[in-house]
């Protein structure tokens, strides 16, 4: 209060400050404009077309911010300016910036003249737990439809991470008016959160409780804080951690009728699976190699990439996973396909 009182009582210093500080910002928009100018006389992609490239530095991406949605949370990031995109869905408590191989696959795509999207979801960061599959679908819904009615959008490729995977696979089920621009998907580290969270002390009595609560009517009351680090529904807890609930789609446990059950459909979208043969969020007990093959057969014949070594996010093998992203998104993109609006 008394440092804004001061300031105000000072009109020369006011008038000073301000001076510079226009002078500053119409220079800076003066030099935008020109960047501008020089973006739309050239071919090519507009923002990615100044040569500068969409990363600045470590950690520090190049693009547009803008609001697909009203809630305050949706928002989205966009490197390159391009009529194609792939739109990165993270896992739980991700947001933007969540995994490693995003830097260098936003330069990948970008050099084969396609956007790279990151979003915010209600369910970003702490918010899965007071989330839902079904949220997320009509979230990820309203940033294609951005997509394709403000940017003219030819086509996009799903990336899920984690339970992304859930996400992508959720999303297509529905067939929501967008979902026709989906003209790919890529499954990176879909694996069982039910079998994760079996392995922790807490859960199968956490689990009844969360029972309880939905048939008592109470599912989207919230859970005890011991459930889970951030808060978290009982609807949302069951849905994660109890056998067959909404997010139980690739435990190594379902038979091959389940399996089809939960992602039969993915069978008339061209889908790539990345599965980490070290991820730490899958049991020892599991036979990796084994559910990777089951999960691309019930997909209709997926394909399957094995990185060897690789743990959940990629970070240890960065190059591996944006060479097999970025082949599968050359070979199957939009340009080899049929118009989905015609």
């Amino acid at each position: 209060m008394n440092s804004l009182s001061t300031s105000a009582s000072s009109d020369s210093s006011v008038s000073s400050s301000t001076s510079w500080f226009s002078g500053l910002v119409r220079g800076r928009l003066d030099k935008s404009s020109s960047l501008k100018m020089a973006g739309s006389s050239s071919s090519g992609g507009g923002l990615a077309s100044n040569n500068e490239g969409p990363i600045k530095g470590k950690n520090q991406f190049r693009g547009v911010l803008f609001k697909y949605g009203p809630k305050s949370i949706q928002v989205a990031f966009k490197t390159g300016d391009y009529k194609q995109q792939v739109i990165f869905i993270g896992g739980l408590t991700d947001g933007f910036l969540a995994t490693d191989y995003l830097e260098p696959l936003a330069v990948a795509l970008d050099n084969e003249k396609w956007s790279l999207v990151q979003l915010l979801m209600s369910s970003s960061y702490s918010g899965y737990g007071t989330s839902s599959l079904e949220q997320d679908a009509m979230e990820i819904d309203q940033l294609i439809s951005y997509l394709i009615n403000k940017e003219n959008s030819e086509g996009v490729v799903l990336l899920g991470h984690s339970t992304g995977c859930q996400d992508i696979v959720h999303y297509m089920r529905t067939n929501a008016a967008c979902s026709r621009a989906v003209r790919a998907a890529i499954l990176q580290a879909p694996v069982s959160d039910r079998e994760y969270r079996a392995t922790l002390p807490e859960t199968a009595a956490m689990i009844d409780l969360a029972t309880s609560m939905i048939k008592e009517g109470l599912g989207s009351d919230l859970m005890p804080k011991e459930a889970d680090p951030s808060p978290i529904t009982a609807y949302r807890y069951n849905s994660l951690c109890a056998y067959m609930g909404d997010d139980d789609m690739f435990s190594s446990d379902l038979n091959e009728h389940q399996l089809r059950m939960r992602l039969g459909h993915m069978s008339s979208t061209p889908c790539q699976v990345i599965f980490s043969m070290d991820d730490e969020y899958v049991p020892e007990y599991v036979d990796k190699k084994a559910l990777v093959e089951r999960l691309c057969r019930a997909m209709g014949g997926a394909e399957k990439v094995e990185i060897e070594y690789g743990n959940h996010s990629l970070s240890n093998r960065v190059q591996e996973a944006v060479q097999a992203i970025i082949d599968f998104v050359k070979r199957e993109g939009p340009k080899g396909w049929d118009d989905p609006w015609s």
